[in-house]
Order: structure tokens, then sequence, then C-alpha cells
């Protein structure tokens, strides 16, 4: 018997070891290069290498007769793996990397590895790799610090505690964050298996220095067993904690498996197998105890105290010592053995009541029946189920029914198969190079279903042996969810978990597979986005933004800004900082039409910048854009200041009728709309008086831009004739005189200056007559500096109107009209102004001798009124009958009858006479009044209100006896003798209250008897006077108010 005392080992801090080590993982889907050995804190991948095996992988299968004898012979095929695409899976971060001290040959390994990784990157390249169905997540916290210094041997877990022992005899405890929670040292050598309890109390741990120790976590309860010779592994019976026996087996190097069971006495030990090599591995599962030895596996019930089964290990197996035997108890009976190269899964059941009797007794109560078993191109590391474990049948349903649906396997590629370790040949002798580990889906069929080479720091150097895998339920570690299993090698400890719906959808993400990926986020349901919210990597926004960044990256732009709406959303960052990407890849056009100006609202530089691109590019869309956008959301004036130095640098577009080029249209067109978007009307009326637009003059009336015109008057005339020539040939009658131009100078003379209007029209000669035309027409005395430039444009525009004017006017001067008339040769004119000047003989001459027009010279005289100028007229008329006949026609007061005929000749003969019609209206009288009506009804409109207020004021007052002195707040009848005060703003207040009324009271009030009316009256009004001018602020309820100084 083992010598066994209590334990209480000390918790150790973290020790020192001298031994070189490199904490780094490398990136799964490639050999290492000299990078991967690098450790200055490079952050790597985790992931595994994943095959894309896709079910075409398979193992000869051969189910074994449930029937047959516990030596079972199975005949498989190894497996033909391919190689497939191996990329590595992101998101996930590895632990810092470790210390810089390599020795010098692990670097030469590195290098040697690093070709092998080149090669072999390029076939992959090409191949479709399939989506993972695990992911991998390096242990952090303090555990990477510890494992810098020592290597991990052995592992157990229970209820998310990890137990860890390591080759220098130490055990730490930790959870699945990698937070230590308690160490302590057991032993002096390698730790070679541990386990823990199901309550997560008790730990056993078994080395190679022959003790096995079993520690409580919460108490000082501890045990410790020296068994003599080196120990390979221990189980706790079931409910370990909770029994009162402390049961447990163990086994190692001295060939026997040992029950140690703790009785009234002490501990019991009983052998119960032995001579058959090294017990390599025992598990404990309710009542049956399964262990491994050099000949193969049994099956123990400790019920009935007989060994059930007895599972044959293969002939051609390599040796047990090195590539060990793994236990799993995927249920209460179901167990997964993994062997070296093989895998078989037993499943027990009961054995079936027969009719006779006979022997029945000394049979075991269950029988075991390998309902599978196959090999593979690998050695087995560590197998689980990768399926829900599932419970006993009850109802006699086959075994077969329980299998599970696949296996994780820990597949370890041997580099030697040690078959020639007598031969002399050092380079044979030599190790090695171990290939990665990986993880392995296996269906229950032997199909292999995905594959996954683990990055674990310095795998060249370690054997099948190094690595263990267990199974956790991590439904209660923090942050995460569901089954994963752990693995561990020397240097690294690796979390396994099954993918989810995100980690898929992170996968899509990362294969730029990002419609797929957006489709699957939309699936989630409410608690699986509201966790991670708009900050998450698998957030519509987060998985939208990538997309963008690949499609600007592959230069589709318009797909990219397409998407922007969705995943910008109403972040006005977001959207600027996208806007700004497309406008550096010179792509701004992609994105405008998406371009939100509201919900939200952007920065104004970001318009601004919108505008200046089109300005360059399309300035077509320039002005669709400025007639679209509203105007708050950018600086109108910045916008103006850049497009006026754009069409500076246009050909300039001169008055003339000929219109400028197209573009230049477009940019006047956008000033004037950005003008009047300013308010700057007075700035927008040139642009628009050279666009033509029609609404020029409903514009300049409605914001009362005559000021403006005054610079603008002939741009504004041209503009107008330009309609009156358009309504011509479309057919509608139009008068010159009827410009709207020429009417709105001269109805606005004041803001219009008629000097300005006269000096711009100088070279447009016809403009400048219509204009003082219209001008004289509406009064005679305004344009009279210019009358004399007014006959020359009447001689040169309006000849047969001169007379009139000449007749109308009197501030031109004679003479030079005169000249003006003798070299344009218009007779009648000279006839007027020669009549003006005194000259009547003159100018009768001319009417007799150049126009022969009597009546002419009948209406001339009259208007004289010169008795030489008549008998001039008779005397010339003396041997003319038609002047004779057109004298007595026009026979008066001017002309005596008796005298006319008198100087008639005898003989003479005289035409019919006939009456004449003398009277011809000349002159029409110009009525141009433009009836304001607005004007109007103002003035009547104040009309009413002054009468109302007149009313309002003047009506009486009604005073309530409460009512108090807003000044003093006391009654207003307070004393019978008070005087008060009424104003028109209907406010009484004391006399007394008001500043210089205080002497008031010596003026007295007049009677008011009957008989004293009149001196009454009198009286009253100049006491009314007196009390008037002592108030000099009106009201002082009312100026006080308005002085801030009464509420």
């Amino acid at each position: 018997m083992a010598d066994t005392a209590p334990l209480n080992g000390p918790e150790l801090d973290p020790w020192q070891d001298t031994r070189p080590f490199s904490s780094d993982v490398l990136t799964n889907g490639c050999n290492p290069s000299a990078d991967d050995y690098n450790t200055n804190d490079v952050p790597l991948s985790l992931n595994g290498i994943h095959h894309s095996t896709n079910g075409n992988t398979k193992a000869e299968l051969r189910h074994m007769n449930s029937s047959s004898d516990n030596k079972n012979a199975l005949d498989t095929g190894y497996v033909d793996s391919e190689n497939a695409a191996r990329e590595p899976e992101s998101g996930v971060e590895e632990s810092e990397s470790g210390e810089e001290d390599d020795d010098e040959e692990g670097e030469e390994d590195d290098e040697e590895v690093e070709g092998e990784d080149e090669e072999g990157e390029d076939d992959y390249e090409d191949e479709e790799e399939d989506e993972p169905t695990l992911k991998y997540e390096r242990m952090s916290g303090a555990i990477n610090d510890l494992l810098k210094k020592d290597s991990a041997s052995a592992l157990a877990v229970s209820n998310n505690l990890l137990a860890l022992g390591t080759h220098n005899g130490i055990v730490h405890i930790v959870d699945l964050t990698g937070k230590r929670i308690k160490s302590y040292k057991p032993h002096q050598a390698s730790v070679s298996d541990a386990e823990f309890d199901s309550t997560a109390d008790f730990v056993a741990t078994a080395s190679i220095d022959g003790q096995v120790v079993i520690q409580s976590l919460s108490t000082h309860e501890s045990y410790m067993f020296d068994m003599k010779r080196p120990i390979r592994t221990i189980a706790l019976e079931p409910n370990f904690g909770k029994k009162s026996t402390r049961s447990f087996v163990c086994g190692g190097m001295a060939g026997t498996l040992v029950l140690r069971e703790k009785g009234w006495l002490g501990h019991k030990e009983t052998v119960l197998h032995s001579g058959e090599g090294p017990v390599w591995h025992v598990r404990w599962r309710e009542r049956l105890i399964a262990w491994a030895n050099d000949l193969g596996v049994k099956i123990y019930d400790t019920q009935s105290q007989m060994r059930i089964t007895f599972i044959e290990r293969p002939a051609d197996s390599p040796r047990a010592d090195l590539f060990k035997c793994t236990l799993h108890w995927q249920d209460d009976t179901t167990l997964l053995i993994g062997w070296a190269d093989y895998i078989k899964i037993a499943c027990i059941r009961e054995r079936p009541h027969t009719a006779t009797a006979s022997g029945s007794s000394n049979q075991p109560p269950f029988i075991v029946e390998i309902t599978a078993a196959f090999q593979l191109d690998c050695m087995v590391s560590g197998i689980v189920s990768n399926s829900p474990s599932m419970p006993r049948s009850k109802d006699g349903s086959s075994a077969q029914d329980k299998t599970p649906q696949s296996f994780l396997i820990l597949a370890y590629q041997a580099p030697d198969t040690y078959g020639d370790e007598m031969t002399e040949d050092r380079a044979r002798q030599a190790r090695k190079t171990a290939e990665r580990p990986e993880l392995r889906i296996i269906s229950h069929t032997g199909e292999e279903l995905s594959a996954d080479a683990l990055g674990v720091t310095n795998y060249q150097a370690w054997s099948c042996n190094d690595y263990v895998m267990v199974e956790v339920d991590g439904s209660s570690s923090p942050g995460k969810s569901g089954r994963c299993h752990v693995v561990i090698s020397p240097k690294d400890i690796v979390i396994v978990r099954p993918r989810d719906r995100k980690d898929h959808i992170l996968w899509l993400v990362d294969h730029q597979l990002y419609d797929e990926a957006l489709e699957e986020v939309g699936k989630l349901d409410d608690n699986e986005c509201s966790a991670d919210g708009d900050q998450s990597e698998i957030s519509p926004i987060a998985i939208g933004e990538r997309y963008i960044r690949h499609l600007v990256a592959e230069g589709n732009f318009a797909k990219a800004a397409s998407l922007c709406p969705t995943v910008c959303s109403t972040d006005v960052e977001r959207w600027e900082n996208w806007i700004f990407v497309f406008a550096q890849s010179q792509q701004l056009q992609a994105i405008i039409p998406h371009v939100p100006t509201e919900a939200p609202q952007l920065g104004h530089l970001v318009y601004e910048m919108i505008l200046a691109h089109f300005l360059v590019h399309d300035r077509q869309s320039l002005m669709r854009t400025i007639n679209e956008w509203p105007k708050s959301i950018y600086d109108v004036s910045a916008v103006i200041v850049a497009v006026q130095a754009e069409l500076d640098r246009s050909p300039s577009s001169s008055s003339s009728r000929s219109l400028p080029a197209p573009d230049t249209v477009i940019l006047m067109e956008c000033l004037a709309e950005l003008y009047t978007a300013n308010r700057q009307y007075g700035k927008a009326l040139p642009f628009f008086l050279r666009l033509r637009r029609q609404n020029v003059f409903e514009l300049i009336r409605e914001h009362n831009l005559f000021t403006d015109v005054k610079d603008q008057v002939l741009l504004l005339i041209e503009f107008d004739q330009e309609l009156l020539e358009k309504r011509k040939q479309e057919g509608t009658e139009a008068e010159a005189s009827s410009s709207e131009a020429i009417a709105l100078l001269v109805d606005h003379i004041h803001s219009i200056p008629i000097v300005r209007v006269v000096q711009q029209l100088r070279d447009r000669p016809f403009y400048l007559f219509l204009y003082l035309d219209a001008l004289f027409k509406k009064d005679s005395q305004l344009g009279f500096e210019f009358a004399d430039l007014q006959v020359t444009l009447f001689a040169e525009f309006a000849t047969h109107r001169l007379i009139d004017y000449l007749r109308a006017s009197t501030s031109y001067n004679l003479e030079t009209a005169y000249n003006e008339c003798k070299n344009r040769d218009l007779v009648t004119e000279m006839v007027f102004l020669l009549g003006r000047m005194g000259n009547n003989k003159k100018a009768l001459t001319l009417i007799i001798e150049r126009l022969g027009d009597v009546h002419m010279a009948i209406e001339f005289a009259k208007e004289q009124s010169d008795d030489d100028l008549w008998e001039d007229l008779l005397k010339y008329s003396e041997t003319r009958p038609t002047f004779i006949r057109g004298l007595l026609e026009n026979v008066g007061a001017e002309i005596d009858p008796i005298r006319l005929i008198r100087r008639i000749k005898n003989g003479l003969e005289i035409p019919g006479l006939k009456e004449a019609l003398i009277k011809i209206l000349h002159d029409f009288h110009l009525q141009i009044s433009l009836l304001e009506g607005c004007q109007t009804i103002l003035n009547g409109d104040s009309s009413d209100l002054a009468k109302t207020r007149s009313k309002g004021q003047n009506s009486g007052f009604f005073m309530k006896s409460r009512s108090i002195c807003v000044l003093c707040t006391q009654p207003l009848q307070r004393l019978p003798q008070d005087l008060l005060l009424l104003f028109l703003c209907h406010h009484v207040v004391h006399a007394s209250c008001i500043d210089g009324m205080t002497d008031i009271y010596s003026h007295e009030e007049p009677s008011e008897g009957m008989s004293m009316l009149a001196s009454g009256v009198s009286a009253k009004i100049a006491f009314a006077s007196v009390v008037r001018a002592r108030i000099h602020q009106g009201c002082p309820v009312c100026y006080r108010r308005s002085e801030g100084n009464l509420m």
C-alpha cells in the first residue's frame, strides 16, 4: 500500500524559469516564416487553417457485430485528406508574443519552414474556401505570463474552472478568462493527469514522481498517496465531494489499476487489474470504469465488480507510450476511444434476459457493442463529441441510434513512424519536425467535415502526447454562452467554440460577401441586435461601412454611394467622412445624388464642396442643384463669390442683344438665383436683365429696386424693346411709346435721376427720345434742361410731332431749334419758330411761298394779331383767288370783310365760295395719371383709424370706487378734495403724485354755477392749460413704463 498523508499545498506566485520560451501563435493557414517567431507583441490569429473537404474525404468503415466477442478485428484504410484553401479567420486576437531570446537553432528552423510557407500559399490561393465550423481564442490573462516560465502538461475542467498541471509539478486554477484563482505545488515532477470532481471543489492530480494528490479548493482537506512508481492517470468517483468513501482509481508505469476507498480504518486499496503493461488512461462514469493499457481498453462495473468487456488494441498500432490513448465518456452508455490513428465508439447496454439461467450469474450485467470504428490519416491527441449528449435508452432502442452525429478530434500529424529506431543513420535518428495540430470534425461514418490547423507556439517540437483537449460547458462564462472546448499545448491554451450566426456574419464580411452578410444581419432577433448596438462589428452600419470601403477600393463608386443612405442614416459625421472619401477619389459625382439636405443636415462645407464640384464639372447640375436645395444649408455668400469668379474668367457678355455663351448663361442664372435667395435683389437685377427674364419689372416693383435700376437703364430698355418686338412678331399690337421700361423710369425719377438716365442713353438716341418724350408728356418741366436735345430727337425720330413739342415747350433755345429745323428743311416748324422769334413777315413769306397754305397763313395771322401782318397777307392775296377764298372763309373779327372786298380787283374770278370749316384741333392733351390705388386705400384706412382713436380718447371713462392710483397704489378717492387727472390713455392718477404739481391747489377751480356758465368754462380751460403746462412728459404712467421704472 502506498503511503498517504494530508497535504496542505501552499499557494504559489509566478516563479522564474530559465528555459527559453516563445509564446507567439502563428497565423493560421500558412507554414511558419521567419516572422512567425518574432516575439515583439505582434497580434496574430489563433484561428485554424480551414480545409474545404466538403464531405469528400472518407475513411473506410466496418461496423462491428454487437454479439461478437470482446476481441474485435478492425480492418480500415487510411484517410486520404485533401489540401484545401487555408485562410485565417479574422476577428480573434492572440496573446502577446513572448520573449526574444530564442536560441539560434530555433531561428534556423524558422527559416526552413518559411520557404515551405511560400510554396504552400500559392497552392491555396486559387481554391475556394468553405466557412469554418469552429472559432478559436487564445486564453488571455495571467496564465500567459505563467506559461512563459513553465509548460502545461495536464488539464481538467469543471464548472468553467480549469486545473492546469505543469511540468514543474504546479497546479494553477484559472477560469475561462485566464484569471488565476489559485496556484499550489503538489508535486516535484511533471503532472501527468488531473481531474475535477463534479462539484469543482476537489482536484486530483497524478505525477511521474509517483504521488497522487487530491486537494480541496474551498477547505483544508487534502490527500496525498505515494504510489512508488510514476503514475500516468487518475479518475475520481462520481460525486466525489459528496461521498464519504472518497474513492479514486489510478494507474501508471507499475502496470496495476488501483482503486482506493476511504473506510473506518483508513484508505483501502484494491487492485482491479495488473500484468498487461502500464495503464495509460482511465475514466470513471457512474458505475463504469474504463482504462487503457498496452493491450487495449477494458471496462469495469463497480457494482457487479466484474469486467464487462475488452476492446483489443489493433496489432499494427504504433507504440502506446508515444501515441496516447484518449477515453471520453460521451454519456453514461457511450465511450469514445481514440488511440493513435484509430477511433472506436463503444455503446454499453444491459444484457438481455434469456430463458436459460445457467451460468447467468457469472456474466456481467452489460454488453458492449462497437458501433463504429475507423482509421484516420493522423494521430488522435484528443476526442470529444461534437453533438449534444444523449441519454441512455430505456425502451430497448438500438445503440446505433445513440451514435453521435460527429466527433471533434485533436489531430496530430506524426512526423515519424518510429519503425527504425535501431538504425545507426544519424539523419534518420534525428527528431523530425512536427506539423501543426489540427481540429477536425469527423462524422460518425468517418467522413471529414472540416479541419482547422491550430497555430500554436513552437509546434514543431511537440509530440502527440503534449496536447490535451477537454470539453467544458461555457454557459456561465462572462460574455460567452454555450458549450466549448479547451486545447492545451505546453505553451498555449486555446478555447474552441462553435460558430454562431454572428460568427457566420463575420466570416461573410471577412470574405467580402457583404450582401449576404447584410441579409443575415437582418435576420438577427432584437435581443442579438440590442446586445451589440451600432458599435458592434456585425451591426448593419459596421458591415455597410466595410462594404463601402471594399467597393471604393474596387472602384465601384456607384454602388458604394447607393449604400451610404442605409449605412450613414442620420449620422452627420459618418456622412461627411464618406463624402470626403469620394471627393479625394475624384468620384464626388457618384455620391451627390444620395447626399441628404435634411434629416440629417450636414455641415455647410460639404454642400459648398459639392457646388464647387458642379461649378467646375457640370454647370447644368449646378443650376439645378441651386434651384432644388434649401439655401439655408450652405453659405450663399461663399457660393456667390465662387460663381462670380468663374463668370469673370468666362468670355465677357456685352450688353448687346446677342446672347452670351451657354456656360455664361448658366453662371448668370445661378448668380441671379443666389442673389435673390440672399435677398440681394439689386445685384440680381443685372443678371435678370441680361438673361431677359420677363419678371424683371415685377421684381423691381416688388422689392423696390428703383435705386438699383439707375445704373442698368440701357439693359432695362433693351430688354423691354425686345419684348415689344417679340409681341409684334406674334401679331400683338404694340407701340414703342407703350414701353414698360420707359414708364418705370419716368414714374420713379426721384430714385432714378434723369441725368443718370440721359448719360446712359446718349449712345442710343432712339431710347433717349422715348424717355424724354415720356418725361415731357408727364411734366413738361421735368426735362427742361434737355429741351434742345429733345428738339433734335423729335426732328430725327418723330418729325410730325416736332411742331407739337415746339408749341408745348418753352424751354428750348429758339435760334438753336430754328437752325435744326432749317438744316432739316422743316418749313412748318420754321414758320412757328419765326413767329416765336417775332419775325412774322418772314414766317408768313415762308407759308405763302413754300407752303402755299392759305389756311395756315390765316391761322398764323390770327395767332400773331398783327395788323401789318394781315395787311401783307391781303396784299399778297390780291392776285390769288385761292387766298381770297380762304380769307373769305375766315372773315371775322380779325378781318374786316369790307376791307377785303375793296382790295379785290375788278374782273377777278373767284371760284365758288363755300362755308369754311375752320377749327382743327392740333394739340392732344397727354393724360398720364397713375392712380395710386394702394395709397388711396391706405389714406382711407388711416383716416378711419384716426377717427376711431379720436372717438376712443374723447369718450367717457367709468371709474370704480375702489380704483387705485397706478403711481402711489392708493385709492383714487381717498379724500374728497383730491384732484384727479384723467389722460387720453385712460390712466387716472392723483395730481399730487406728479412732479411739479404740489402747488396746483393754489389755483382755485372755477365755480360751476349756471349763472356763471361763461366765466366758469373759461376758468376751466385756463385751469386745464395750467395743468397741461406742468406735465412735460404726457401721461406719467405711460412715460415711466417706457423708461422701465414702472411695471
